[in-house]
C-alpha cells in the first residue's frame, strides 16, 4: 500500500481509505463490519472517514476497531445530521456532534473533525468553526477539515483555518482540479478524494434511478471515455488511478459493503499512476465536453 502525506498536518495517509457511508446507508451487520475493517487494516489501509450522518456506522466502527484505533487515521464529519435529515451548525451543536461522535466510535480523539458540506453563509457566521475550535482545544480532535464543493469549498479554503479539503474528484467531476485544488495545495491543505470512481456508474445497464448515482451516469453517456469498454476491473482501476494521479491529492475514500473489493482497489493503485497520455486524454476529453453545470457534486 502507498503512503502519503496528508498536506500540513503530516498524518501519513494510505493512498486508498475506506468510505464508511455504504456501511451505514446499507444497515449491514456488526460481524461484516468487523471483517471489512480488519481484513483492511491488516493489509495497511489505514483511513477510515465516517460521519455522523451516516446511520449506524460511527457506531459499527467503533465496535470493530477496538485496540486498534492507533493503527488508523480516524476522521468523521459533523454538521449534518440523522442521515441528512438535520442540520446544527450551531457553536454548541458541532461540538455536540463531535463529543456523540466520539462515544459511538469508541475513542478519545480524532484525527480529523471535519463541516460536512455546509455553504458559505454558514461559514460566514463562524459558529461553525468556532465549534471546531472548541473542539480541538479539548483534544477532541488533532486537525480541522471541510468537505464539500464548488465556490462554497473555494470560500472555506480562502479561510485559512482548516487543515484538509474533501472534495470530490473523478473522471466525471474535475470541477475542483482548476478550481479549488491548487489553491488548497498552496495553502497546505491534504487532499481527501471522495467518490473517486464516481459511483462506479457504468456498471449499471441502464440510467440509475437514484439521482445521487444519475448526475455521473449522464456525464459519462456525454464524455465516452473508451477505457469504459474495458472489463469493469480494469476501467474501475483506471478510474482510480486518475484520481490518485491528481497533484495534491492524498487518499481517495472508496465504500464498500464487499470484504475483497476494498482489496481489488489497493491492487488497482499498487499498478502504479496512470501514463501521462492517459491522464492527458481524459482531462482533455473533460475540457472538451464539460458543460457548464457540471459542478462538484456534494
Amino acid at each position: 500500500m502507498e503512503y502519503r502525506k496528508l498536506g500540513k498536518t503530516g498524518l501519513e495517509v494510505s493512498a486508498l481509505g475506506y468510505g464508511a457511508v455504504e456501511i451505514g446507508r446499507s444497515a449491514v451487520g456488526q460481524e461484516l463490519v468487523d471483517e471489512l475493517l480488519n481484513s483492511a487494516i491488516d493489509s495497511g489501509l489505514n483511513v477510515i472517514d465516517t460521519a455522523a450522518a451516516y446511520w449506524t456506522s460511527e457506531e459499527l466502527i467503533g465496535n470493530a476497531i477496538q485496540g486498534r484505533r492507533r493503527e488508523v487515521v480516524l476522521m468523521t464529519k459533523c454538521g449534518s445530521l440523522d442521515g441528512f435529515t438535520r442540520d446544527d451548525w450551531s457553536q454548541q451543536g458541532v461540538l455536540d456532534t463531535i463529543t456523540e461522535s466520539l462515544k459511538r466510535l469508541k475513542t478519545d480523539y480524532l484525527d480529523v473533525a471535519q463541516l460536512h458540506s455546509c455553504d458559505s453563509e454558514v461559514l460566514r457566521r463562524g459558529e461553525a468553526i468556532e465549534g471546531l475550535i472548541r473542539a480541538q482545544e479539548r483534544g477532541y480532535t488533532r486537525f480541522t477539515g471541510y468537505s464539500g464543493d464548488g465556490d462554497d469549498a473555494l470560500f472555506a479554503i480562502g479561510l485559512d483555518f482548516f487543515d484538509t479539503l474533501q472534495t470530490s474528484i473523478s473522471i466525471a467531476d474535475q470541477e475542483a482540479i482548476e478550481l479549488t485544488i491548487p489553491k488548497a495545495v498552496s495553502g497546505g491543505l491534504g487532499i481527501i478524494a471522495k467518490r473517486p470512481i464516481a459511483n462506479a456508474v457504468w456498471r449499471n445497464e441502464s440510467r440509475p434511478e437514484n439521482p445521487y448515482h444519475r448526475d455521473y451516469w449522464d456525464r459519462l453517456e456525454d464524455l465516452k471515455y473508451p477505457f469504459l469498454d474495458l472489463p469493469l476491473e480494469e476501467s474501475i482501476g483506471i478510474a482510480l488511478r486518475f484520481t490518485l494521479s491528481v497533484e495534491g491529492v492524498a487518499t481517495a475514500i472508496v465504500g464498500t459493503t464487499k470484504p475483497g473489493r476494498w482489496q481489488q482497489n489497493a491492487n488497482y493503485i499498487d499498478e502504479g499512476p496512470l501514463a501521462d497520455e492517459e491522464i492527458g486524454a481524459i482531462r482533455d476529453r473533460w475540457r472538451e465536453t464539460a458543460k457548464g453545470d457540471w459542478t462538484g457534486r456534494v
